[in-house]
């Protein structure tokens, strides 16, 4: 089992800071077109020295540009789990994003049939539960005109991006293949969770309201909570220092007193 986590652990993982001591690891998962980047100031952000944040690098972009983004959300899990599962050595948990709450939720379920460590707990934000019908059109494969459009609505793509038609370029491919991940997913029922879920919303996100972000609370058996916060669908980063004020509260109770091997 790997005990000291370098920068980069393998294709799929990488650490921003590594901290050998730590007691938890907290596995980070991007919303749709996002990167890795999205976490690269968490470490030090979070008000706790016990958790080692990793990220997850997921092909199609940065360091994996010249790979094809995955277009379907369990092969993409079952790619995951295995990239995963030599650092599930000591307690962990997952925060997922939009598009990552999905492939936290359903990595969970993939190491469950795996008979392999669960999370300790599931930190999923701006997603609505797993088992609502998406009554959204698809909007993956509209015309590129009319897909920027829908971009500009969802107001998670910077304006410089928008407006710079080379980036668009090298983005839009991406991007498809992410929001085909998130849309055209269909929830398996299965049983509940054993690991606790908190749920992160924002007051303003009309992607995924209140009562959506509810609806979590029947996949898990544990305990469940729902945090609102202000903003819209992106408050993570709006808000993202109540956000990890309140994970680093959260994860506090979580680590345990000594360390502990899987």
């Amino acid at each position: 089992m790997a005990s000291n986590l370098r920068i980069q652990l393998n294709a799929w993982l990488g650490c921003p800071k590594p901290n050998p001591l730590a007691k938890m690891r907290l596995f980070c998962f991007p919303y749709a077109g996002g990167t890795a980047a999205i976490f690269r100031a968490w470490p030090d952000l979070l008000l706790t020295t016990s958790v080692e944040v990793c990220v997850i690098h997921l092909p199609g972009r940065a360091g994996r540009l010249q790979e094809p983004p995955f277009t379907h959300l369990l092969s993409l899990v079952q790619e995951i789990a295995p990239a995963i599962r030599p650092f599930l050595d000591k307690p962990f948990a997952f925060f997922g994003h939009s598009m990552g709450a999905l492939i936290s939720f359903e990595l969970a379920r993939q190491l469950r049939r795996e008979r392999a460590p669960a999370p300790a707990q599931l930190f999923l934000s701006g997603r609505s539960a797993a088992h609502l019908p998406d009554v959204e059109p698809r909007t993956f494969d509209l015309p590129e005109a009319e897909f920027i459009q829908e971009l500009r609505r969802l107001n998670g793509t910077p304006q410089e991006v928008l407006e710079h038609p080379e980036l668009m370029h090298l983005m839009i491919p991406l991007l498809r293949a992410d929001f085909s991940v998130c849309q055209t997913y269909e929830y398996e029922k299965g049983p509940p969770l054993d690991s606790p879920i908190t749920i992160f919303g924002g007051l303003q996100d009309f992607e995924a309201p209140r009562a959506h972000l509810e609806a979590w609370r029947e996949h898990t058996s544990s305990t469940f909570k729902l945090r609102m916060l202000p903003g819209d669908h992106f408050f993570l980063n709006s808000e993202q220092a109540l956000l990890l004020n309140t994970l680093s509260q959260e994860l506090g109770v979580l680590i345990p007193t000594t360390a502990t091997s899987i």
